[in-house]
């Protein structure tokens, strides 16, 4: 059932939970099941909770490439990174790939988490979740790749972040996420960075549908 202009007013509220950032929170109620499907019924101890997000970043693109660093947004906006060491037989490298995310080879080697423990943590973050991505075809590759290497079943489900997207969104959405990244002083292509970025575009550009259609 759709609220009308009264009830969508009474039950709409601005609610800060991390710095910098905000949401809408609805109690549990939605205004317009396309671009609020997601937040219907959810809500945890008064705090609207954020679609979760995932970003990977790779050696490159195609065949030979491998992940490197994998991020999530989780949906109270905190945000967590791992490092990825490189299998053996991991060998493709492209060098703009690392001018954009800035990890290098050396860096793998230093700080990166075997695919067991990334695969095994992701899970422990992730389970019987559903998580986002604005690149679904290659962080879903990416991600099935890291999941085989580590013999580990993936235990939460990949979808596109573009399904959660109404025409409203998609209009404001690439001049929201340009005003997010340069107000939050992110680095971009950083995975924890990106997933936080998308995530927040999301929240941001959900809001101003919401209240276009009041």
């Amino acid at each position: 059932m759709f609220l009308n202009r009264r009830e969508l007013l009474s039950t709409l509220m601005i609610n800060f939970y991390a710095p910098g950032f905000k949401s809408l929170y609805f109690n549990g109620r939605v205004a317009n099941s396309g671009v609020t499907q997601l937040w219907q019924e959810q809500k945890e101890d008064g705090v609207h909770v954020r679609p979760l997000v995932i970003d990977v970043e790779a050696s490159g693109f195609g065949v030979g490439s491998y992940p490197v660093e994998v991020g999530v947004a989780l949906a109270n906006g905190e945000t967590r990174c791992m490092i990825i060491r490189r299998e053996s037989d991991w060998v493709h490298w492209d060098d703009s790939a690392e001018s954009l995310h800035g990890i290098s080879r050396k860096d793998l080697s230093l700080y990166g988490k075997t695919v067991k423990e990334v695969a095994t943590t992701l899970n422990e973050w992730l389970a019987g979740q559903v998580v986002y991505s604005d690149a679904w075809g290659n962080d879903s590759s990416w991600l099935a790749l890291l999941f085989e290497y580590a013999n580990v079943v993936q235990r939460f489900k990949l979808d596109s972040l573009r399904s959660l997207l109404d025409e409203n969104q998609l209009e404001t959405w690439h001049e929201t996420k340009e005003k997010v990244t340069e107000n939050g002083c992110f680095r971009r292509h950083r995975a924890s960075n990106d997933a936080l970025i998308l995530q927040e575009t999301y929240c941001r550009t959900a809001e101003m549908a919401l209240i276009s259609a009041v």
